[in-house]
């Protein structure tokens, strides 16, 4: 094991905040990739059960529609990737997109418990996972990972507060 550590350690892979850039620029893409689902028919179809099931979000189709509410979330989700993305040289506007990164992954997560269908009744329910909830899970993660960009800006942000980072 010491050899190994050893080895990590000078090849450079896990060099200077390198994990940290490495989340950001996953967080990038996953929202660039995700936002640009929500401009198509097939994935707003896809959102409803999502949406109507979702505690902080069932508000959305009645105020937009169904494609109005897809295309809400594609640009919610494209805005936070700009913003996570200029976080790299600005920790202020990596605050912001990262406050939007958390705000999108509580509200997935809470629609887990409301999820029909959700829990394997022929496994005994909860927490044997079946249809859509599996899907929500990796948001769990996702919130973790919104909520490490969040606290390693604000952190950032604080140590130089009048020049952009």
């Amino acid at each position: 094991m010491n050899l190994l550590v050893h080895i990590l350690t000078k090849s450079g892979l896990l060099g200077r905040d390198r994990d940290y850039h490495i989340v950001r620029a996953s967080m990038v893409i996953l929202f660039l990739f995700f936002g640009y689902q929500k401009w198509f028919e097939y994935e707003a179809q896809t959102l409803i059960p999502f949406i109507e099931h979702g505690p902080l979000i069932f508000w959305m189709y009645p105020v937009f529609g169904i494609r109005g509410a897809s295309w809400f979330l594609g640009v919610s989700e494209w805005l936070f990737a700009i913003l996570l993305f200029l976080g790299f040289w600005n920790k202020r506007l990596g605050i912001l997109g990262a406050l939007g990164s958390v705000a999108s992954f509580i509200a997935t997560t809470t629609i887990i418990p409301f999820m029909p269908g959700g829990w394997a009744a022929s496994a005994g329910g909860f927490p044997a996972m079946t249809g859509n909830v599996p899907f929500l899970m990796k948001d769990v993660v996702l919130l973790a990972v919104s909520i490490y960009l969040l606290s390693q800006d604000v952190v950032r942000a604080s140590v130089s507060p009048a020049t952009p980072s």
